[in-house]
């Protein structure tokens, strides 16, 4: 199904901004391996987090690498956590007009169930499509080959629309999809 017109302008949006802020991040040069645009179960407008190799030796070794998790290190605990990610919500204030444009659309809790599944459904086909935008645009392949991450649009808290999501956004076989699918998805 073709997104319609107005799901596309949004996704143009979200793309201008999460571009500008990507960009912006990856000119630390690390190399990435999970970038993600997230939202709340709510639709909310999104953000974006990622993590870097270096960005997760950095945060294990602040914690310590000690888990209360028997036979797990802080690494592996937060290795696709969204929100452990020192990158989480970064940049957010590039997503003001976006916020904008969501608080402009229909209110997804005054909605009766079958119009709050399709308007959230829209929110969510925006978001994947600016990320898929920004994918065929080389944007995830910055600073690392592009099959090194796994490139998301993620509900939080996490739903199996996340995996359904993923295997658009991702080849199937490449290691970071791999990785993700083995350690993280829903």
């Amino acid at each position: 199904m073709e997104p319609t017109h107005e799901i596309q302008a949004l996704a143009a949006e979200i793309a201008d901004v999460a571009r500008t802020s990507f960009r912006t991040l990856f000119e630390n040069g690390e190399r990435y391996y999970y970038c993600t645009l997230f939202t709340s179960g709510e639709g909310h407008a999104p953000s974006i987090s990622a993590w870097s190799w270096e960005a997760l030796e950095r945060e294990a070794v602040r914690q310590g690498d000690e888990s209360d998790t028997p036979g797990s290190t802080i690494a592996e605990l937060i290795k696709w956590s969204y929100a452990d990610s020192p990158y989480c919500c970064f940049r957010d204030e590039n997503f003001d007009e976006v916020k904008q444009l969501f608080m402009e659309r229909p209110s997804i809790a005054e909605l009766e169930a079958d119009e709050r599944n399709r308007e959230f459904d829209s929110r969510l086909k925006a978001m994947e499509l600016a990320m898929k935008t920004l994918d065929d645009e080389g944007v995830f392949a910055l600073n690392q080959p592009r099959e090194a991450v796994c490139v998301l649009v993620e509900v939080m808290p996490p739903d199996e629309i996340n995996t359904e999501i993923a295997l658009r956004l991702n080849r199937v076989e490449s290691p970071a999809m791999q990785a993700w699918l083995a350690e993280a998805a829903e």
